[in-house]
Order: structure tokens, then C-alpha cells, then sequence
């Protein structure tokens, strides 16, 4: 049995793992960790890191090292960020709340779920300096994702992130086991505005619109002056297609394995789509982060910023706030490490030849 408590000191991503894993019921640790299928591509999006070797640098002058970049031209202390996770209530009371406070105490972008169990208007008010995107799904309804998008956009949200790779819930067993329901399980705030919330207290998650597909995004650009960013790319036909359509940002995701198994690791996917856009939009990277020497991977391979999912669930079932902050603030102490140690005193010098790829 793992001590816990104050005497349990945390020093990397996975003791919060194992601590999170003690905190929480088994019905929503199988939530937050289970995969899709196999849970082939969830394990790979880990072990794909670790195949990526670094060849450093030395006899440079590291003794200032600066860890800040920019995204959609905002900068931000490290290119670590918050991925779009649903549901911070199950993991901690305050949820969303002490994600945002943590997320502006770090100084990074956290992207808010549609699926967030506070409202948007209680995570700005929590957070009001903090530096926000909105995930989307994109609803069935049309009228519903204009009056989301548009009420993001008047709460600060500072662009749009689409989801591309939920067209259908992936199949996830331990969910099916454990019958995990969030349609009816969960009250979800934030589909509706405070005024509509208190005529209709239980609000259905309504479906994800499966018809969505490329010529619609400029409807979504009609509606909104926000930068749109498309979350779920995994290869060079849809990475160019975002780039004819005029988006301005991808994350390179599967959705931490969650929908599709067997598809490549995010960290393999990533080189594809970077040479297909040509630097003519920002590329990210969501699945698998779990050390600052990751970070440095994602970035020598061309992705502007990472995102975390599952280690800020982790940081938050142990320590609310302040363990997501420790989760930010350790992966930020690992990369400025990592940079030192491969000759980087800036983000702008993290290049493709620190990288050395398996030999076939």
C-alpha cells in the first residue's frame, strides 16, 4: 500500500499517477484511464516516447535558459498546456475551478471542455487572468454551438479548439463494464446559459453531430472571430485539407487512445503533419507527455506546444489546485533541465537534430 499524505513527497508525473489511482473510486479511475479497444494506442502514445533517443549538445553557455513561447501569438512560461478533459468534479470538488486557478498560477493555456462540470462564466470568475481556449463538440443542434461559441468568445476565450475524431464514442470497456453513463450520470452546465440552466435543471449531453465534415467549418467561421484550431489530425491528406480550409492551428491527438485504437502514437503522427503544413499553421501535440524530456521531443519534432490530459486529472484528484500546479511546475523544472542538458537556452533553439530516431 502506497503512504499517502503529506509525508508522500511527488517528484514526477507518474507518483501522481499512483497517488491519484488511491484517491479515486475504481468506477472513475477506469474513466479517466481507459483506452478505446485494446487499449493499444493509449499504451503507445507512452512507449512511442521512449523509442525517440536525444543527441545533446555540449561546451554551450546554459546558464540562462528560458523556457517561455508563444501560441496563436500569446506567450506563455513553457510549451506545456491543458488539453480538453470532461468532468473535474469526478476528480476533485471544485473541478474546472481549481483547474483554471492552477492553469493561471502556472502561466499556460488551459482548453476548457464542453463537457466541463462548472460553467464557463464560474471558471473565468475563478480565473479571470487566465489564458483560455474553448473545446468544442460540435452539436447536432446548430443554434446550441452558435450560443457556445459566441458566449466562449464573450467570456475572453481566446480561440476555438474543434474536435475532429468523435463523429461516435469510441468503444470503451471498462466504461461498458462498469456502465459509466454520463448522459444520464452527470448534470453538464455548460450547454446552456445560467438564465436557460435554471428553467431545466438535468441537461442531456445532446449528440455530437456526425454529419459535421470540411465544408462546414465555414459556418464556424462565420459565427466567430476566434482563431479555429482543429484537435484530432492525424495525417497529411486532413493536416493539408485544415490548411485549404483556412484554419489556424492542429493539434496533432487521438484522443489519448480513447476513440480509434491501433492508429500511430501522437509523437509518430506528429512529423506527417508538420512537413504537410509547411509552418503555414501552429502544430500541437496531445497524448502521451509524461516528463519534460518528452516536451523537448514534441518540440525538436515541430509541435509548437504539448498538451496534458490524464497528469492533470492526476495532479487534481491528489491535491486539487495545487497538484496540478505541481504537475505544471515539475514537467516546466524537467524541460528547462532537459534544454540545459541538450545546449538550449531557448524554445527557438530546439531543433530536429537533438533527435535521433530508432534504427529500423
Amino acid at each position: 500500500m502506497l503512504k499517502s499524505g503529506p509525508e508522500m513527497s511527488l517528484v514526477c508525473l507518474t507518483d501522481f499517477e499512483a497517488h491519484a489511482r488511491e484517491r479515486l473510486s475504481k468506477s472513475t479511475w477506469d474513466y479517466i484511464e481507459g483506452g478505446a479497444g485494446e487499449g493499444f494506442t493509449r499504451d503507445d502514445n507512452i512507449a512511442a516516447f521512449k523509442k525517440i533517443r536525444l543527441r545533446p549538445r555540449y561546451l554551450k553557455d546554459v546558464s540562462q535558459v528560458d523556457t517561455r513561447t508563444t501560441i496563436q501569438g500569446e506567450e506563455i512560461s513553457a510549451p506545456i498546456g491543458i488539453s480538453p478533459t470532461g468532468f473535474h468534479c469526478l476528480a476533485w470538488p471544485d473541478g474546472e475551478m481549481s483547474t483554471a486557478r492552477a492553469a493561471q498560477a502556472a502561466r499556460v493555456c488551459y482548453i476548457t471542455s464542453t463537457y466541463s462540470s462548472c460553467t464557463l462564466e464560474d471558471i473565468v470568475a475563478t480565473a479571470p487572468r487566465g489564458f483560455r481556449w474553448f473545446q468544442l463538440y460540435v452539436q447536432s443542434d446548430r443554434q446550441l454551438n452558435q450560443k457556445l461559441v459566441q458566449r466562449a468568445e464573450s467570456l475572453g476565450f481566446r480561440a476555438l479548439v474543434v474536435t475532429v475524431d468523435v463523429p461516435k464514442i469510441g468503444k470503451r470497456r471498462h466504461d461498458v463494464r462498469n456502465q459509466m453513463n454520463f448522459k444520464t450520470n452527470l448534470l453538464l452546465k455548460d450547454l446552456q446559459s445560467p438564465k436557460e440552466r435554471n428553467s431545466m435543471p438535468y441537461l442531456q449531453m445532446s449528440p455530437i453531430d456526425s454529419s459535421f465534415c470540411w465544408n462546414d467549418l465555414s459556418w464556424l467561421q462565420s459565427i466567430t472571430q476566434l482563431p479555429i484550431i482543429l484537435k484530432g489530425i492525424l495525417t497529411k491528406e486532413d493536416a493539408q485539407l485544415a490548411v485549404k480550409h483556412k484554419v489556424q492551428g492542429i493539434i496533432v491527438s487521438n484522443h489519448g487512445g480513447r476513440q480509434l485504437d491501433d492508429v500511430p502514437a501522437s509523437i509518430d503522427a506528429l512529423t506527417e503533419v508538420v512537413a504537410a503544413v509547411k509552418g503555414k499553421v501552429e502544430v500541437y501535440l496531445d497524448g502521451g507527455v509524461r516528463t519534460g524530456n518528452d516536451v523537448l521531443k514534441a518540440v525538436a519534432l515541430g509541435a509548437k506546444c504539448v498538451f496534458l490530459g490524464r497528469p492533470v486529472l492526476w495532479g487534481l484528484a491528489s491535491k486539487g489546485e495545487q497538484g496540478v500546479e505541481e504537475v505544471l511546475n515539475i514537467l516546466k523544472d524537467e524541460f528547462h533541465t532537459c534544454m540545459a542538458l541538450t545546449g538550449c537556452r531557448s524554445v527557438v533553439e530546439i531543433s530536429q537534430d537533438l533527435i535521433q530516431f530508432p534504427r529500423l
